[in-house]
């Protein structure tokens, strides 16, 4: 059983079922999100070198090996180790119709106790953003985070001129709540984010 699916909550069967290779998966709205693979090296390398350009103005400075075998056997080995430790959950998100990797969506930061809570990253493929499937792929993970994971709140951030990732929060019902200057360094510089919410009104 992958890792991340070790906190046993009774939704757990219901969000998640096995694909063709007898892996976990979730399913969202024409997309499914599952936790990557060494099998997906070759994939995932393809799309983040065509969207380099696309992705780097919003993430942390690419490593020089960014997207080398060995870079990602070490992300696997580390996705592995956060998902035992109840830390961050990885996943990559695929099409339904062909399997297509099209992105990938994290909950990291997870906080418990009194919080409850989990920050939410994500990333398109240039060639598969602004078609609605990080909308899809969010709205399914914060099923799965607020159902199996039995998470409180979910925040995330994005900088104010990335509209598109504005646009994917509202989209999945998060709520804008306020500016943080100089909230994570992306690309080499601290930048300024928007401040999002979603809570869990179940309880």
């Amino acid at each position: 059983m992958a890792p991340w699916t070790r906190l046993g909550h009774s939704g757990l069967m219901v969000l998640m079922r096995k694909d063709s290779d007898g892996a976990r998966r979730i399913d969202g709205d024409g997309v499914y999100l599952r936790a990557p693979e060494l099998r997906d090296y070759q994939d995932w390398a393809d799309v983040r070198e065509a969207s380099r350009a696309f992705l780097t103005p919003w993430e942390p400075t690419w490593a020089e090996d960014e997207t080398s075998r060995g870079s990602f056997r070490y992300k696997l080995r580390r996705y592995t180790e956060d998902a035992r430790d109840d830390k961050a959950y990885a996943l990559f998100v695929f099409r339904e119709s062909d399997d297509a990797l099209l992105g990938g969506v994290t909950l990291s930061n997870v906080r418990r106790g009194v919080a409850q809570t989990a920050s939410l990253g994500y990333w398109a493929g240039k060639m598969h953003a602004g078609q609605g499937y990080i909308t899809a792929a969010v709205r399914a993970v914060v099923r799965y985070g607020f159902e199996a994971l039995d998470l409180h709140r979910i925040e995330a951030a994005c900088q104010p001129e990335n509209v598109a990732s504005r646009r994917v929060l509202d989209k999945a019902g998060f709520t804008q709540e306020g500016m943080a200057r100089a909230y994570l360094k992306i690309n080499g510089g601290w930048r300024d984010h928007i401040l999002f919410g979603i809570v869990n009104e179940r309880g």
